[in-house]
Formats: C-alpha cells, structure tokens, sequence
C-alpha cells in the first residue's frame, strides 16, 4: 500500500486512536520499560501484558506494514508511523518483539516461498515464536563470508555441522535463521541462508556470561543436524544476498531502536545529581558543555531517522544508509551511559544490595553493555567500509607489499 497523507492520514489517527484508547490496558502506561522488558522475555505474558499482545496480535499492528494475508496490518509506511505516534502518546510499547519481526521476517516476506511464508510468517505477527540468527563463527566476525559451518547435500536434507558464536537469546529461541556454507570451492557464492528449528537434534546452546552480568549471547553447536530441504530460503548458494539484506533489516532496527516515549534527557537527570548555578544552567560548565554536544548529536539522529522514514517511498525497506544510522545511533548510545555513570558519581558505581536508586543500579551495567553497541550487527569499521564503498561510491585501497 502505497503512502497518502491529508484527510486520509487524519481519518486513520482517529481510528487508531479510538482503538488504543478503547484495547490498551491503561494499568502499562506508567512504567513503558517494564512493557519493552516483557516484549523481550523468554517468559510466558501475564496479566493486562498479556492482554495486550493477545488484541496487538488479533488486529496485526505488532507487524504494522505486514500483509493481512499473514495476520500483519496491511498498512502504509505514513499509517504505521501515525500508529507509532498514537502509541509514543498514550505509552505504549509494541509488544510484539523480537529478531522475527525486526530482521527475518521482513526478509522471509521478500525471499521466501509462498510455503515458508505460509508457516513462519503468521507465529511471528502473533509472537508465539522466537527466533535467532545463526551468523557469526569464532573465525568469521567481521570477515562473516569466510564462516565454514558446513551443510552436506544428503537428498532430501542437509547435514549441519559446525559453531556459530554470539547467537543472541539462542537458548530461548525455536528457530534459527542460519548461514551455513554449501560450497567448498567458492566464499561468498558457496553460502546458503537455511532455516533450523532449535529443538533438532544435535543442537547445543551454551550460554556466555558478560561482563554486565547478564547472558544474552551464546555458542550454538550443530552435530549431524537434520535441515529439511525445504528450509532453504531462496537458491543454493544464494544465501550471502539474502543474509545482506536481514543485515540492513537489523541495522535499520538499531538506528532507530525508539519503543515508546523517549527517556529523560541527560541534562534534567544531571540537574538533581549535579545541581545548577545561579542562572538555572548545569554548575559544572565542562559536563554541561559535554551534554549539550551529546544531546545535540542525538537530536541529529532522532531527526535524520524521522526524516530518512518521510522520504521512504512505499514499502520498498532500508538501504545502506542504514550502516550510517547504525553508527551514528550506537555512539550516541554509548555516551549517553557513559554521562550517566558519570552523573550519577559514586551512585552508579553501585552493583546490588540497598542505598542505590534502580537506574541507579542500572547505569553501570547498562554503560558495560553498552561497549557492545559498536561491534554487534557489524562493527563500526566494517558500517564504514559499507559507507565508503555503497554510498560514497569510494574506491577500495588494495596495501602493497
């Protein structure tokens, strides 16, 4: 469906407005990080929270520009974003989450068979399945194309052997959207993009603890792993295209990660923490200097991000610009922990027990986590080579010897 502004957009922000008010439990609105937390658990809904992802589900607005053929919404790029602003008003978190709607399931849309659509696409707009992407090996990170999980032609299946590392939510996951190689004597055409369903045999979760505590990335191993041939997303030996567009899906998620009303800036929370001069500003001038720069640069992001979705025609999804909203995104991600722990003082040095606020609490872990932020979904230098060489149009600088 293609956008349309005007009356139309007008008759439409009424409608979802009058849904909102009338389907989403008001007891969520108070606390929108405690609704993206229970988006994002492996966990089972309760209570108004299970309400709420159960009518997100039956209307399709959880996959807003999805086809209603598969249970989406059917929606035009403009709706969905008067839909999201409808949400941001009221609080409401989208509570349909997850790598299914955020990475495979736009990329199953545009590369997979009527079948496969048929299968995965409608448990993914419900959210009843969970999923996670089988890319990274210990020797293929920024160079993915050189992975060597291995899938052997068997007739009418493949045999999976091999290790992927920093499978996020791996040990929850039903499915894996993986690339497996199924040519030996070519790279990047000897890859294939299968699907495996986590509960085969021979499939191993390891969990990994980080230095935040917590452990949402694992090791997954595959032994002599069934795949049905009819797991095999697009041609043999096509997968690398395919794993480049879920890339751009993923990129696209990460630069603009807004779920909900927007958190408190960092100069109001360094008000109470630092406190303010006889003019109301910051009384520190080289932290208040330092906040400005950072809230600049995220307003920056805020807006290109608004203004990169205006200019998206149809449905036609995210490009490599992409690559230039994951970097700007994530850095500014990074300093805006890093002012926080810093604000906070000895207050966000604290890790557990009494006398430390929650955020309190949250900031250094969230400022660990954080360091994370330029390297998964492509490093830094790998998004700046896709910008050099895709937008830039810059020549590649081959080193002599």
């Amino acid at each position: 469906m293609a956008d349309f502004g005007g009356a139309d957009l007008d008759a439409f922000r009424a409608e979802a407005r009058a849904w909102l008010d009338e389907n989403f439990p008001k007891s969520l609105a108070s606390d929108t990080d405690a609704q993206q937390a229970a988006a994002q658990s492996p966990a089972a809904p309760t209570g108004d929270f299970a309400v709420w992802k159960q009518r997100m589900a039956e209307k399709g607005w959880g996959a807003p520009t999805w086809p209603k053929q598969y249970g989406g919404g059917g929606l035009s790029s403009a709706e969905a974003r008067v839909l999201a602003d409808e949400m941001n008003r009221m609080g409401a978190v989208n509570p349909i989450a997850g790598m299914g709607i955020s990475m495979f399931g736009p990329t199953l849309l545009e590369y997979g068979n009527e079948a496969q659509k048929q299968q995965h696409i409608p448990p993914i707009v419900r959210g009843e399945i969970r999923w996670c992407q089988g890319f990274s090996e210990p020797g293929a990170g920024s160079d993915l194309a050189s992975l060597q999980t291995k899938a052997e032609d068997k007739g009418d299946h493949f045999l999976v052997n091999g290790q992927k590392i920093w499978t996020s939510g791996a040990q929850y996951a039903d499915w894996c959207f993986c690339l497996v190689r199924t040519d030996n004597t070519k790279k990047h055409e000897g890859i294939s993009f299968v699907l495996i369903d986590m509960k085969s045999p021979g499939v191993e979760a390891r969990p990994i603890r980080l230095i935040a505590g917590n452990s949402p990335f694992c090791e997954t191993f595959f032994t002599d792993v069934k795949v049905p041939k009819e797991n095999l997303v697009g041609p043999l030996n096509g997968g690398w295209t395919i794993g480049k567009r879920l890339l751009q899906f993923e990129r696209n998620g990460m630069g603009n990660r807004q779920n909900g009303p927007a958190p408190a800036p960092v100069h109001e929370v360094a008000k109470d923490y630092v406190g303010v001069d006889r003019t109301g500003r910051l009384a520190d001038r080289d932290l208040r200097s330092r906040i400005t720069q950072h809230e600049m640069a995220n307003r920056l992001v805020q807006l290109t991000a608004r203004r990169i979705a205006v200019e998206a025609k149809g449905n036609q999804g995210p490009s490599a610009a992409t690559s230039i909203m994951k970097n700007a995104s994530m850095k500014a991600g990074q300093e805006r922990q890093e002012l926080l722990v810093e604000i906070f003082g000895h207050q966000g040095l604290g890790w557990e027990g009494e006398g430390f606020k929650p955020e309190e609490l949250q900031a250094t872990r969230a400022m660990l986590s954080a360091k994370a932020f330029t390297i998964f979904g492509g490093s830094t230098e790998i998004q700046n080579n896709i910008i050099s060489k895709r937008i830039l149009g810059l020549p590649e600088l081959t080193q002599s010897r």
